[in-house]
């Protein structure tokens, strides 16, 4: 008698094995990533992400807006603290982050549902590790480090009542950033770009009852800054906590039977560490290539900072674009459409590179339209415009590094890119310093260097990815 015609009655069946669930089916939004229009859906998932950029932009200008009206040290203080405060945010959210997104994407493209899910748990976990490190470092150097960086006495005491809040509550800001990322890996953009920008929002309207005081709330002064983030954040880390337990969420976040795995952690740390490293990465080029410029007086520090000040846009443009990249080539990767996989990163990539080139030609035909904004001293202007008319040409290549960058994560393969940025660090700053010390090119040479630079990026970063092979060819 064969196997299919033995009968077995129900209840035999349900006292000896308890009910087999029902297989999870591909996700509507998994199956738009697998299988939609590459450039249209590069576009549908790009743009709730430039909301990011606004909220961004939110935080920053408010935050001066707000404490410039209780004195010139409130607000020279929280300068001490932003730029501490913008590097959990930035780390979070576009660095370890997109080592979340990563490896949920890869997940649920392989169809491992449940790999997903957990995934998503130790994000939760890591962004209480990652906050833990953070504050404890932060909270007790920063009068050391708010003193290096000229903090003094009513200034310094400024600083730190609003950093002593801010960097203590910065768990509401990695568990809100890690889960975004978590939710952006299935594919959802437009939730943890809502979130941020409520966020934002809140932010903006608590802010100025927290530092001024109104009917029973005391005024807090710079503090009331840092509780003005704190709060909001947090309220959107209980709200994406919320939507992954819920069913509407295409992974779920389980605490209950959730044990940590270090494969797990490693299959999100991969990615995420080089994605940190290259935002510190990043941001120190800038400072590094500040202190260069500088050798040639203020203005020429000045007049570089003002031109270099367009890269800081031009990051989150490659963010939007970027977290739509890590998701759609992860899941396709994780699926085994590597050709489909590769045409999302070429696509994605050239993208960010021709929006980046049109604005690096825009400034560099007219860099006043750019400088403008900044100063208006003679000297500053000259040397910003050499700067643009010499590097402006070249942001194709850095847009294209970038983009190229979030491809390397989606393949979840980080590393080889964020060596390539390390190198542009190297080149630009060394050929910068021959050109000025050994060549004596001057001010131009040093300009020449950075875009060199440029050049390097874009190269190394497109060869990290043509090396890259699919699974079942490696050794």
């Amino acid at each position: 008698m064969s196997e299919q015609s033995i009968s077995i009655p129900p209840t035999t069946l349900a006292a000896s094995s308890p009910p087999i669930p029902p297989a999870r089916p591909v996700a509507a939004r998994t199956k738009l990533l697998l299988e939609g229009p590459v450039f249209a859906t590069l576009l549908q998932l790009a743009a709730p992400n430039i909301l990011n950029l606004l909220a961004f932009v939110g935080v920053i200008t408010f935050d001066g807006f707000f404490l410039g009206r209780i004195g010139t040290d409130a607000l020279a203080g929280a300068s001490l603290a932003f730029p501490w405060i913008m590097l959990v945010l930035q780390t979070t959210n576009s660095g370890m982050g997109a080592g979340v997104s990563s490896a949920v994407a890869r997940a649920l493209g392989a169809g491992k549902r449940e790999t997903a899910d957990e995934l998503a748990f130790h994000a939760f976990l890591l962004a209480f590790a990652y906050a833990g490190i953070f504050s404890t470092v932060m909270l007790l150097t920063a009068p050391f480090i708010f003193g290096w960086m000229g903090g003094r006495d009513k200034m310094l005491m400024d600083a730190l009542a609003y950093a002593n809040v801010a960097f203590g509550g910065a768990v509401c800001i990695t568990v809100l950033n890690l889960l975004g990322n978590a939710v952006r890996g299935t594919g959802n953009m437009s939730l943890p770009a809502g979130v941020l920008v409520g966020c934002v929002f809140a932010h903006i309207a608590l802010t100025p009852v927290l530092i001024f005081g109104y009917g029973p709330f005391p005024a807090l002064g710079p503090a009331g800054a840092g509780w003005g983030l704190v709060i909001p954040f947090g309220v959107g880390s209980l709200i994406m906590i919320g939507y992954l337990r819920s069913s509407r969420s295409i992974i779920r976040l389980n605490f209950y039977g959730a044990a940590p795995r270090w494969a797990l952690f490693a299959d999100i740390l991969k990615v995420g560490v080089p994605g940190l490293i290259n935002t510190s990465i990043t941001n120190l080029s800038v400072v590094v290539l500040t202190g260069i410029a500088g050798q040639f007086g203020p203005e020429t520090a000045i007049g570089y900072a003002m031109g270099a000040r367009l890269e800081y846009i031009m990051q989150p443009i490659a963010f939007g674009f970027g977290t739509a990249i890590v998701a759609m080539v992860g899941t396709n990767w994780g699926a085994q459409q590597y050709g489909r996989a590769r045409q999302i990163a070429w696509t994605g990539a050239a993208t960010i590179a021709l929006l980046c080139g049109t604005l690096g030609l825009i400034v560099a035909l007219q860099p006043s339209i750019w400088l403008g904004l900044f100063s208006s001293d003679a000297e500053v202007a000259r040397l910003g415009a050499m700067y643009l008319r010499i590097v402006g040409p070249f942001y194709v290549c850095f847009g294209l590094g970038l983009g190229l960058f979030f491809v390397c994560q989606g393949f979840g393969r980080g590393f080889a890119a964020m060596i390539a940025n390390a190198v542009r660090l190297l080149v630009s700053a060394g050929t910068g310093l021959a050109a000025v010390y050994w060549l004596d090119l001057g001010v131009t040479g040093l300009f020449a260097a950075i875009a060199a630079g440029f050049c390097i990026y874009a190269a190394l970063t497109a060869l990290a990815v043509v090396r890259i092979s699919p699974p079942a060819t490696l050794n």
